[in-house]
């Protein structure tokens, strides 16, 4: 069975192949709804699907992050999706964490220096069944409301701890970021009695399903739930407007414990790699 560039007559049976797998397939379908099949914009997805239904689907976007869905793929087809991208630049792989090692292995690249190569551990959640922290003195504003400084400053700290970025290169992706968010209104700031404490937002969007990532509360002020109650309310206010769930991954222990205190329930594992030069080729 080969590999075929996928058609706008595709993306309707892509989309549904993607839906039914959303735990692992958010980047995918959030990209291709938002930004289309082969679009302008950094995001846009270019795919190829294998098999009726189809069976698989292989995408790379034009920034070059690598988003495979191929839960049925030998190492040969596999290998064969690989060769589809040679030559394009490549900013890293999100994926269902089994298929992202494969990919790993068989393309050549696990010795490639990365800022970030980890296996986070998933969790999904039905947003009626949500469990609230106290909200006495909170107030959760859109992110455009915070001092940028104070934001920008607070995505360059994600950055550097979670990421591994280099100052400089935190510093000025932490103004691109910001300003994304910002004009997509994907994030808030949790205030505390007026006083700004932490971020969260959503790093994929769609009606039916939200993507947390991007959570952070400064060092001074961890400890005290502020994370789980930002992303408490986000998640109240997606389902008010008629998302039924909410998926991510945990970048760490800590994490994955405030998750659960407000609901949140185990689903596999995730592997987000970022590659340390993303202006290298695939």
């Amino acid at each position: 069975m080969t590999w075929r560039e996928a058609r706008e007559e595709d993306v309707p049976e892509i989309d549904r192949f993607l839906f039914q797998r959303i735990q692992t397939s958010m980047f995918p379908l959030a990209n291709l709804r938002d930004f289309g099949l082969r679009g302008s914009d950094p995001r846009a997805v270019n795919l190829w699907t294998m098999g009726d239904g189809p069976r698989d689907v292989f995408g790379i976007t034009n920034e070059g992050m690598v988003l495979p869905q191929c839960p049925e793929c030998s190492d040969d087809e596999l290998s064969q999706a690989i060769r589809l991208i040679r030559g394009r630049k490549l900013f890293g792989i999100a994926a269902e964490a089994t298929q992202a090692r494969r990919v790993m292995r068989l393309a050549g690249w696990e010795g490639r220096p990365a800022t970030l190569n980890s296996d986070e551990p998933g969790f999904t959640l039905d947003l009626d069944q949500i469990v609230m922290p106290d909200v006495t003195g909170a107030d959760l504003v859109p992110l455009g409301h915070l001092d940028r400084n104070i934001s920008e400053g607070w995505r360059q700290s994600y950055l550097i701890e979670a990421m591994d970025f280099d100052a400089e290169r935190a510093h000025e992706q932490a103004k691109t970021d910001i300003a994304a968010y910002i004009e997509r209104d994907s994030h808030r700031a949790l205030l505390m009695d007026g006083q700004p404490v932490a971020m969260t937002g959503f790093n994929a969007r769609l009606p039916e399903v939200v993507q947390i990532g991007g959570v952070y509360t400064p060092p001074g002020l961890r400890g005290s739930g502020y994370a789980r109650l930002a992303v408490a309310l986000h998640l109240q206010e997606a389902h008010r407007n008629g998302a039924a769930r909410a998926v991510l991954f945990a970048a760490s222990d800590a994490a994955a414990r405030a998750y659960i205190a407000i609901g949140f329930r185990p689903a596999g594992h995730y592997s987000l790699i970022l590659f340390k030069n993303p202006e290298d080729t695939a």
